[in-house]
């Protein structure tokens, strides 16, 4: 069943309901106003009765029946009226539904006026009994048959079961035709979808009309599928550069160890030797960047608070050890930031790396830390204008960068944590050298400094 079938069939539903709720209400309610209304008309015939009294006494004024009352009920419309004139007395009455205790004590004036249902010759009355005014003793009973509002009933019942049945359908229908124009939105969408899926598309354009929910959802699969397009248009870069990166020095690799195979005690063995094992050292280095890579895009499994003036402190202090050559220079100030340590630590080493490979024999290095921000300066060629928007590109080396060592992951890294840490790494233009920056969103903790 289809969500336009399930809308019509709940909008159906909905009106049935309510109808059926109304009829409830609204049939017992017209019941008892017709009963109100015979009741009315039962008292206002009873207060007739004087004056068909009068009247009966002037038809017969002159005859042998002056004076006298027909025991049997007068018709008045469909109103029964029967005036028993002398001393009511409990016990049947051929006339008419028999006379109870009550009726005597309302004759007599010691109870009030009532209504009751009673038989008489297998039909059904509604019966007013009252003191016949003016006459101690007396009574008059007016009735109706209480058959009188059942036609009207009857009638009543059956519209309002033909209205609910009508008004449910009716309702279905505009339901689902409501249904069809408003999810025309949706169904392009799916479509849509249904599309990409197949083809693998990722660049189909989307609908995403409107400002309600169906075109939110068209927004959000939008941008769904442009991420999801760069992340797999991403990947295949990666993959693409990676597979570049890695055929280059297996080949050479492979040359070299073929040629050391077939002379192990050539001259040239040791420097083959030597060279395979720079190539492997190279090739564990790319593998190595690519799994940190991969690592750190993704989200960090421990996070704690870090003082990246620390940190920088012990990446410089290794450094100083692999570069004697280089001069170091720090100025940290205490500096807490939350993220994975790891990750940071890496990020810091790559920078200072950098840093290293580029400053000439007797050059420096400058290191500072402040307030989440970490700048790593060095004294070497600098950085042309023209590669400024690649430097943390993977894969990237511009061609002075070819004739040194590295992968050209190493900056990737250092851009891929800060991202993931919230923060920013760029390049700082200046007239000579390189300036690196890595910032880095502040801790809400206090950073308390060592004590001496």
């Amino acid at each position: 069943m289809n969500l336009r079938t399930r809308l019509a069939i709940a909008g159906g539903s909905i009106v049935v309901a309510a109808l059926v709720l109304v009829s409830v209400v609204l049939y017992p309610s017209v019941e008892h106003g017709l009963r109100g209304q015979i009741d009315s008309s039962l008292v206002t015939a009873a207060g007739q009765a004087p004056d068909v009294a009068k009247a009966i006494k002037e038809k017969f004024r002159g005859t042998s029946n002056e004076g006298a009352f027909p025991a049997v009920p007068l018709g008045i419309g469909s109103t029964q009226l029967q005036i028993v004139p002398d001393p009511v007395t409990a016990g049947p009455s051929a006339q008419f539904v028999d006379l109870t205790d009550r009726d005597v004590a309302v004759a007599n004036g010691t109870a009030a006026a009532y209504f009751r249902n009673a038989v008489y010759n297998d039909v059904a009355y509604r019966i007013y009994t009252a003191r016949f005014p003016g006459a101690s003793g007396a009574l008059v009973r007016t009735a109706i048959p209480q058959s009188d509002p059942a036609p009207t009933l009857r009638r009543l019942a059956w519209l309002l079961a033909a209205s609910t049945v009508a008004a449910g359908l009716l309702a279905a229908v505009a339901a689902r035709l409501a249904a069809r124009r408003v999810l025309r939105p949706v169904r392009r969408l799916t479509e849509t979808v249904e599309l990409i899926r197949t083809t693998g598309d990722l660049a189909i354009p989307i609908p995403a009309d409107g400002q309600d929910e169906i075109g939110r959802l068209g927004s959000a699969f939008a941008g769904m599928t442009a991420a999801l397009d760069e992340s797999v248009g991403a990947q295949r870069r990666l993959v693409a550069d990676a597979s570049h990166e890695l055929r280059t020095p297996l080949t050479s690799l492979t040359v070299n160890l073929e040629l050391l195979a077939e002379d192990l005690y050539d001259e040239q063995a040791p420097q083959l030797a030597a060279e395979a094992l720079d190539q492997a050292s190279g090739l564990r280095t790319l593998i190595n960047d690519l799994v940190d890579l991969a690592r750190y895009g993704q989200p960090a499994f421990h996070t704690e608070d870090v003082r990246l003036d620390l940190v920088a402190e012990r990446v410089a202090a290794r450094a100083t050890r692999r570069a004697a050559q280089i001069e170091f220079e720090l100025t940290c100030a205490p500096t807490l930031v939350h993220g994975d340590p790891d990750a940071l630590e890496r990020a810091v080493a790559n920078l200072v790396d950098n840093a290293v490979k580029w400053s000439p024999s007797g050059g420096q290095v400058r290191i500072s830390v402040k307030e989440g921000t970490l700048d790593v300066a060095d004294t070497g060629p600098g950085i042309p204008d023209s590669d400024l928007e690649f430097v943390f590109d993977r894969f990237y080396r511009s061609p002075a960068a070819r004739a040194h060592p590295g992968s050209g992951l190493g900056l990737a890294i250092v851009r891929q944590v800060a991202e993931a840490h919230g923060g920013t790494a760029e390049v700082v233009p200046r007239s000579s050298g390189a300036l690196l920056r890595l910032k880095l969103p502040v801790s809400s903790r206090t950073c308390q400094p060592d004590l001496p």
